[in-house]
């Protein structure tokens, strides 16, 4: 359709004077009522619009009246971001521009004399330094309806008369009260103009507030370029998965978006051709699809669709252009995987334990706590193309697929039992199974195990696991040095001989994931190394790592095809949200497949990340880094944040997360990231550390660090620092205020304040506890479950402490802050305790996450900027 470019600009300089101002108004002070008004004079216009009155609009019955447009949203206001010269495809096909208008003694004027019934749109930004209580009022003869970064707040839906205008010369005011949080806010308003009506179409906007909102003051602006804030973050289409088929011709990505403002949320699948980076295809609607599965031969995939508790699988062939389903309503359907050949699939069908009587349950073991452990998963068959299903596997113990043999002719597979009388409490049995016979071969038994597949022609197995999986094997640590069970390593393993071959002896970064290249005769390993995740390939000829090149920090996901020597994978970086890449293996380049985000974030402006080292005092390097928030200048004193984990793993350089860390600095604060000693990613004597500490060294680590870091850095202020930790960060920021008053404010999430409560009672405290307490009890290391508890030292903690903690933590249990609360209540210490209902340890419900993360950059306000107002807003005291 042809598109004509309508510009009004010039016109409406040609029918009126308007004065201009660089810049925003300066504030005016009431002082009687103690309050500020600072007028809006800049604004983005576009207009005049058609606004046709629908058809039988006139019906005596049901008119539909002018002010009726009012109540239509025209537009998806929330994704609108107006910006000089931006425009707009309005339902009449024409292209309307968004231009500059500045007030005339601060009412913006004009034209009236439109023929026909019209729509003007009027935009202006208000940028925040810190949480606001503010009146926004609009004056006005016409109807209109006001917008608050894309939500409507308000509507005016009555046309002053002339005579009205008389008494009133600018109209009617219309106000209403917001609560502005820091960041970046769009006011827009909505006029319907009508040519019958006589008064001048002008209008008036301003912000009421009190003057202790004033330093600094709410400013106004024509520029979308915002902060980071939490509706960027978590709004938007993202990358979840990337696969990439084995010819390598074809890509397909799952994207995942929320659906503002409901807690719903819908995923999708998107095919791309290779290496040309074009989709083709997309399936989205309907069934919510997480993750696609290609066959090994041939353009096709799979996927499962659901409904409730059932299953089906259906197979799409891209030659062809069909889509069938081949496994139809099946209950409690699980995973399914194809066979080398493509001729069958191996999938699993859950079917549920048996039950108590009804009122009671007896706790057969510490795993029996957990809803549906009772439940088995086997194996099934389905043989194409006549899909006839086959049962494989068996009995009371779940079958846990590993994979299939390159021939057609084994399955690798393992289950697990509990075991109570030796660490980690369970057992893992490892078997091949021969289709044809249906006979099973228990080739290995032990513990620690992670993940196997097949090696070329199914003789030798690549293994995934902890140091001690195959006995001393994959340990490099002096004797009588207990390893981190959580540093995987790989294996090589013979299931002929039963022997293995650590290959990651002398390799420091712990596996996250293992990929065997038959035809290339390498593997391809993703690591955690230091804070980051890293592409790693191992020539098994030369027994050598190289390191892979990649356009992301940290990789979440990688997908080879061997036949193309090509590779998909996704990830992100410190400043830099998730995307998805293509990589040439043989050239070693990557190319971008994929960045829904890149709108969402054209405007952000994010702070530089530097990275920040200081030597402990065994003469270590503890390395970290720094966020800086945008506009960042060394002249001036910043609040800052500290934050850690101190467990088992790094704070990696991901974007985003649970705990953005961008988003903090992005509120005005300098947040310094440190990795204390026992996080995997260091080397194994680096991760040992982390077994039998709890928090001896990495507090001492954790304050040393901070002080230096304050010594460091002249601009940050050391009057104003506060720390956040979770889980095992939870505790350690329980702790660390037992020890030290160099904080002053502290925030807790689903922290631990008593060992041994959290060792029994957590779903998973007594097993990872078998890590972090090797071989220690309540009994026999009162040291550690009495020393190290942050609880039986309540009394040493003074700095004012926030408990956060969902409802329905099965990890970490919501009694581990109950009772710290309880007991620095009694202490009459300064805490507050916050459940979020409905929660398990982490917070993953869109309205809850928002309202948590909101409480959080509150709290740190409240103590760290002196600006308590926002937590007031969210808790109001009793």
């Amino acid at each position: 359709m042809f598109k004509n470019k309508i510009k009004y600009f010039f016109w409406i300089f040609a029918v009126i004077f308007i004065v201009s101002r660089s810049g925003p108004a300066a504030p005016v002070l009431d002082t009687e009522e103690e309050t500020i008004q600072i007028n809006l004079h800049s604004w983005l216009f576009m207009g005049p619009l058609p606004a046709h009155l629908p058809a039988f609009h006139d019906d005596s019955r049901n008119s539909y009246l002018p002010e009726n447009l009012l109540r239509f949203n025209e537009l998806n206001f929330s994704a609108l971001q107006p910006e000089s010269g931006g425009s707009i495809v309005w339902y009449d096909g024409n292209d309307y521009e968004w231009h500059n208008i500045n007030a005339d003694e601060n009412r913006v004027r004009i034209p009236s004399k439109t023929e026909a019934l019209s729509k003007f749109f009027f935009a202006t930004y208000i940028d925040v330094s810190q949480w606001t209580k503010a009146e926004l009022s609009v004056k006005s003869a016409q109807i209109f309806t006001l917008f608050l970064d894309g939500n409507q707040i308000s509507t005016k839906s009555k046309f002053n008369t002339a005579s009205e205008e008389s008494d009133h010369p600018s109209g009617r005011t219309l106000s209403r009260e917001l609560a502005l949080e820091t960041g970046k806010h769009l006011i827009l308003i909505k006029f319907i103009h009508d040519p019958k009506t006589d008064p001048e179409f002008t209008f008036e906007a301003y912000l009421t507030l009190n003057k202790k909102f004033a330093s600094p003051a709410p400013k106004s602006s024509l520029s979308p370029k915002q902060i980071m804030d939490i509706s960027v973050l978590l709004d938007g289409p993202k990358v979840t998965g990337a696969s990439i088929s084995p010819s390598g011709k074809f890509a397909s990505l799952t994207l995942r978006k929320t659906i503002p403002p409901t807690d719903e949320s819908e995923s999708w699948v998107q095919i791309y051709t290779l290496p040309g980076l074009n989709l083709i295809r997309t399936y989205r609607g309907g069934s919510s699809i997480s993750r696609i599965n290609w066959a090994s031969q041939g353009n096709k995939f799979s996927y499962t669709s659901r409904d409730g508790a059932e299953g089906t699988i259906w197979v799409v062939d891209l030659d062809k252009g069909t889509s069938i389903p081949v496994l139809e309503k099946m209950k409690n359907l699980g995973s399914h995987t194809w066979s080398p050949d493509s001729s069958f699939i191996v999938y699993s069908v859950t079917t549920e334990g048996r039950q108590d009587r009804k009122g009671v349950k007896r706790i057969i073991n510490p795993e029996d706590r957990q809803p549906g452990w009772r439940d088995c998963s086997h194996l099934f068959k389905l043989t194409f193309p006549d899909l006839v299903s086959q049962r494989l596997t068996a009995g009371t113990l779940s079958t846990y697929l590993n994979a299939i043999s390159p021939d057609n002719q084994n399955l690798l597979f393992f289950r697990t039992t509990v075991d109570m009388s030796q660490r980690p409490y369970s057992k893992i049995f490892l078997y091949i199974l021969n289709i044809n016979t249906l006979k099973e071969e228990e080739i290995w038994e032990g513990s620690w195990f992670q993940n196997a597949e097949w090696g070329p022609e199914g003789k030798n197995l690549l293994v995934l696991g902890g140091p001690s999986t195959f006995g001393d094997t994959g340990i490099n640590l002096p004797e009588d040095t207990i390893p981190n069970e959580y540093d995987t390593q790989a294996y090589l393993f013979d299931p002929e001989s039963k022997k293995a071959e650590s290959i990651t002896f002398p390799f420091k970064p712990s596996v996250n994931q293992a990929v065997w290249d038959h035809k290339h005769n390498c593997l391809y390993f993703t690591a955690a190394d230091r804070s980051y995740v890293r592409l790693y390939k191992y020539d098994l000829d030369t027994r050598h790592y190289s390191l892979i090149q990649t356009d992301a920090d940290v990789i979440s996901g990688f997908n080879l095809s061997p036949e193309s020597n090509t590779a998909v994978y996704t990830g992100s970086s410190v400043s830099q949200p998730q995307k998805a890449f293509f990589l040439d293996l043989e050239k070693g380049k990557s190319k971008t497949l994929a960045d829904p985000e890149q709108k969402r974030f054209q405007y952000v402006e994010l702070g530089k990340v530097e990275d920040w080292s200081f030597e402990n005092e065994d003469g270590d390097e503890i390395t970290g880094r720094i966020y800086f928030p945008p506009g960042f200048s060394p002249d001036k004193k910043y609040p800052c944040i500290v934050n850690y984990y101190g467990g088992t793993s790094p704070i990696s350089r991901s974007f985003g997360g649970r705990y953005p860390l961008n988003l903090y600095a992005a509120q005005g604060y300098i947040v310094y990231v440190l990795q204390p000693s026992g996080a995997i990613g260091f080397g194994q004597e680096f991760s040992s550390r982390h077994v039998n500490d709890w928090g001896v060294r990495v507090a001492d680590e954790i304050i040393l660090g901070v002080n230096k870091f304050l010594q460091a850095h002249p601009y940050v202020d050391s009057t104003r620092v506060g720390c956040i930790g979770a889980s095992y960060g939870g505790f350690m920021t329980m702790l660390l205020i037992s020890k030290t008053n160099l904080f002053n404010t502290a925030i807790a999430h689903a922290g631990i304040s008593s060992i041994s409560s959290y060792w029994g009672e957590g779903y998973w405290g007594y097993s990872y506890s078998a890590v972090a307490s090797a071989n220690s009890f309540p009994w026999n290391r009162q040291d550690i479950y009495l020393g190290q508890s942050p609880l039986f030292n309540a009394h040493k903690i003074s700095t004012p402490l926030l408990l956060l903690h969902g409802s329905a933590d099965t990890n970490v249990p919501p009694g581990e802050s109950t009772q710290l609360f309880t007991a620095l209540k009694i202490l009459g210490r300064e805490v507050e305790y916050i459940q979020i209902l409905d929660q398990n340890h982490h917070i993953m419900t869109y309205s809850k996450r928002i309202l948590w993360t909101k409480t959080i950059l509150a709290w740190f306000d409240r103590w760290l900027k002196h600006q308590p107002d926002w937590w007031l807003h969210l808790y109001p005291q009793e």
